[in-house]
């Protein structure tokens, strides 16, 4: 088998034109699924940010919230509801909301803003210049140095202008793990002064962060939130839901499924054609194997590696070229939202595998019925 094997592989090999073809084919196919999907992947990580970057064990929201950038506000009592349930550490409120800048050569930028704790902070983001503890001065605000930064005119610290028409100042420039999705600044300052300064509703609490004293609580303190007609969820099980939020319920998720799908169609039919030519140009070369003894299974074995040495280069080729448009894409543009997960390279794998089984039936059924005497006879 192994002589058969290195058979095959030469004639594959000889036919450069249609070898090459083959892999191109399939790289193609494979570089625009995995473009789609690692666009959308990337998409749902940044808006989950805020999710991501605060790092709170549980988020306590009503029932109605799909995303973390659609908060609805909580009335005060809950806080306290939840602080008093057996099982929780400590429970803090988060407030999270749209603010107008107007920067100093009179133009205005869109910002979201975040309300941390007074008393803890917590879920402040990382400081890289300046001093946290400056938050709690006047109309003191900490600017996120990110992908978004420049929209504001890179403040540096001291920088003012106002936000909701009050003053504002910015005290330190952090870091965040994770940009925003729509493309808006981001300011942190204390809880008391986002709901005293921002335009609100009666109710002012966005979401409650919650950390419990064990693992083992948490599913009580969902039982309880819930008495409360709320909805308290782990951060995974909030990403979870934002994510299921832009796959089902909204256009996007469609769009990209669309577009993958027709990316494997592509492959398939360029895989398929070209490799049932292939099988025609050998025909007479596997009609002679035949004719000495070769049996069907060895045969179709023969095609099913020669498929399979096809898609793993067309995979390995296509995932390269993918990885580095990312990347470069990474590099020029400051927001880019593309990023390649284990689920998007095991869902190309999958189709590829799939083009390649397609392509082994297709010479299949034309060589297991080759009749030896007439490839000789002709």
């Amino acid at each position: 088998m192994n002589g058969l094997l290195r058979i095959a592989l030469k004639l594959l090999l000889n036919d450069k034109g249609k070898f090459a073809t083959l892999v191109i084919g399939i790289t193609f196919s494979v570089f625009l699924m995995m473009q789609m999907t690692s666009m959308f992947s990337g998409i749902l990580y940044q808006s989950a940010s805020n999710i991501v970057n605060v790092g709170a064990r549980m988020w306590v929201m009503d029932p109605a919230v799909q995303t973390p950038q659609n908060s609805i506000p909580m009335p005060n009592y809950v806080l306290d509801a939840v602080r008093s349930i057996p099982g929780v550490k400590f429970a803090v409120p988060f407030y999270v909301g749209a603010g107008l800048v107007k920067l100093n050569d009179g133009t205005y930028q869109s910002a979201t803003i975040i309300g941390l704790d007074d008393a803890s902070l917590f879920g402040r983001p990382t400081i890289i210049s300046g001093n946290i503890l400056d938050i709690y001065k006047n109309n003191a605000f900490i600017m996120v140095k990110d992908a978004n930064y420049a929209k504001l005119g890179s403040p540096k610290i001291g920088t003012s202008f106002e936000i909701n028409d009050h003053r504002a100042v910015v005290v330190a420039l952090a870091h965040t793990p994770v940009s925003g999705l729509f493309g808006l600044p981001t300011l942190y300052t204390t809880y008391n002064r986002a709901t005293q300064d921002l335009p609100s509703t009666r109710y002012l609490i966005s979401y409650l962060l919650v950390q419990p004293k064990s693992t083992r609580d948490i599913a009580a303190i969902e039982q309880q939130v819930k008495q409360l007609g709320y909805l308290a969820l782990t951060d995974q099980q909030f990403i979870t839901r934002n994510d299921r939020f832009y796959e089902f319920q909204t256009g996007m998720g469609t769009n990209i499924l669309i577009m993958t799908l027709i990316s494997f169609l592509v492959g398939l039919s360029i895989a398929g054609e070209t490799f049932y030519m292939f099988v025609l140009d050998n025909l007479e070369h596997f009609g002679a194997l035949k004719a000495i003894g070769a049996k069907s299974g060895e045969l179709i074995q023969m095609i099913v590696f020669q498929s399979l040495v096809v898609g793993f280069l067309g995979f390995g080729f296509g995932v390269l070229l993918s990885s580095t448009m990312i990347a470069i894409g990474k590099m020029k543009i400051a927001n880019y939202a593309a990023m390649v997960t284990y689920e998007n390279l095991f869902l190309a794998l999958i189709m590829v595998l799939i083009i390649s089984a397609f392509s082994s039936y297709i010479g299949i059924r034309k060589v297991i019925r080759i009749d030896p005497f007439d490839v000789f006879r002709g």
